[in-house]
């Protein structure tokens, strides 16, 4: 079976690697009436090196080759170790494989990848420009996921999960979204598999990026701010307070609650669980490829984190190779300074909602009923840290960093004039940290290879930008006595 084609080159100095993309060629297979993988070939201006690059067909479980393993989650009533039976009302029964299994790889099924080919392999690109407006002899790559058809990395997930859910004859699910970018694509993969979508997005987000809105409308799918009258978690913390600009944690409540109130709904989540995390991973599969095949090994792989999937998907499979001995990079997360989970959060068994309807899970958490200020990276506006990221961190394997979002925004503007890409305002946490560590590198004169995750554009995001040109953007941060009470009401266990 022939997979698309990737080529990938070190391109001349003075360029940034364009990269042109063939028509798409379907070949009959041989035999009979089926069809053999078409192939995409992709060229780039070269030197001497260039080489296939294949979509990934197996996803890879970091946990299996952990020296511990992590937690377990709990049952949010008896706090025991959960019963894979437990999570049957919001996931068909593949998906709760993956959630706890301990296999090193899981095969990616041949309908995925059909889907995962009218974007997959994604560019692995060199920031020359960026390099020189810097001055530093480090070398800063970038994968970019913006290339989906939701704009972003999150369609790496949301098209299994959709796929899995019409496998097992589920008709509709449901989702949370912060800045609309995994709404976009559960909407996007939910078209294609036939299902009914309803999303429920943090409020801010919601107003401040209607286009986002339309993107998952036009896919078919229902779209509601959160909090909202539709549920009850959203009626309560209406109540409470009117003007509530939402959260991730409270979107969670409101679509698990319509999930667990209907046989005939699941649940879906765009980040943080271990399936989830184990899907992105076709990321950093790709990046292994793209880099050997010039010849790279990445110094510093340094990634946006909110819930932990764009982050852990690029960085999963170099902690592997790390764990095994063939290379030795840093591992960097990067979080926003208004939401400092993995920084400023405790290590604890917490829900992953703000009702306290989900699973305790073991994370790095600011607890659950933390409602960050509505910074413009709506992505990133999440209370809790994924469990396996949690778990890698408090093992060593990784640093975080914490950014404000004017720092974030000026180092977008200096990548999009330089590289041209205007980026999604999550992955400027990355941009901000890798500029941050190639003007170090300027100054002790090391040639590091920085590689860094472009998770998505930001062509949704245009007034978060104006708002920065403007001079009207300000940085945020947590509050010390709402931290300090959010914390205090993470369950004692």
């Amino acid at each position: 079976m022939e997979l698309p084609n990737y080529y990938v080159a070190a391109g001349r100095p003075e360029q940034s690697a364009p990269l042109l993309r063939a028509p798409k060629q379907r070949v009959a297979a041989a035999g009979g009436g089926g069809r053999r993988r078409g192939s995409l070939s992709f060229t780039a201006k070269a030197s001497s090196s260039a080489a296939k690059v294949s979509i990934p067909k197996q996803w890879y479980n970091l946990a299996a080759d952990l020296p511990v393993k992590p937690p377990p989650p709990l049952h949010p009533q008896t706090h025991q170790p959960l019963n894979p039976s437990d999570l049957a009302p919001l996931f068909p029964d593949e998906l709760i494989r993956q959630e706890v299994t301990e296999e090193r790889y899981i095969d990616i099924p041949e309908e995925v990848i059909d889907v995962y080919e009218l974007w997959r392999p994604t560019p692995l690109i060199r920031a020359r420009r960026l390099e020189k407006l810097l001055g530093t002899p480090a070398k800063i790559y970038y994968k970019y996921e913006g290339t989906s058809p939701a704009g972003s990395h999150k369609p790496n997930t949301a098209v299994p999960q959709a796929w899995y859910n019409a496998a097992a004859g589920v008709k509709n699910v449901v989702t949370e979204t912060g800045a609309g970018q995994w709404g976009s694509a559960l909407s996007f993969a939910s078209s294609l598999f036939g299902l009914n979508c309803e999303v429920w997005q943090v409020r801010a987000s919601y107003d401040q990026k209607p286009y986002r809105r339309l993107m998952m409308e036009t896919w078919g799918a229902k779209v509601h701010p959160s909090p909202s009258t539709a549920t009850e978690a959203g009626r309560r913390i209406l109540a409470a307070d009117p003007a509530s600009p939402g959260s991730l944690g409270i979107a969670i409540s409101e679509a698990v609650e319509v999930a667990a109130a209907d046989q005939g709904t699941k649940y879906c989540l765009g980040s943080v669980l271990n399936h989830v995390l184990l899907h992105q991973t076709v990321i950093g599969e790709e990046c292994l490829q793209q880099l050997a095949a010039i010849g790279e090994t990445p110094d510093v792989v340094i990634g946006c984190t909110g819930g932990g999937s764009n982050f852990g998907g690029l960085a999963f499979p170099f902690l592997r190779e790390k764990l095994q001995g063939r290379m030795s990079p840093e591992f960097r997360a990067v979080e926003p300074a208004a939401c400092p989970t993995l920084t400023k959060g405790v290590y604890a068994y917490d829900f992953g909602d703000t009702a306290g309807l989900t699973p305790l899970m073991k994370m790095h958490t600011l607890g659950h009923g933390f409602v960050p200020d509505p910074i413009h990276a709506g992505g990133l506006r999440y209370h809790g840290m994924a469990p396996l990221i949690s778990h890698v961190y408090e093992l060593g394997f990784m640093h975080a960093v914490s950014i404000q979002q004017t720092e974030c925004f000026q180092a977008a503007l200096q990548f999009a004039r330089t590289e041209g890409i205007i980026p999604a305002p999550e992955p400027t946490h990355a941009i901000a940290a890798a500029i941050r560590e190639a003007i170090d590198c300027k100054r002790t004169g090391e040639e590091k290879v920085i590689l860094m995750a472009m998770c998505g554009h930001g062509h949704f995001d245009l007034a978060s930008y104006e708002k920065y040109l403007r001079g009207d953007m300000v940085d945020l941060s947590h509050s010390a006595e709402k931290l300090q009470a959010s914390l205090a009401a993470v369950p004692k266990i």
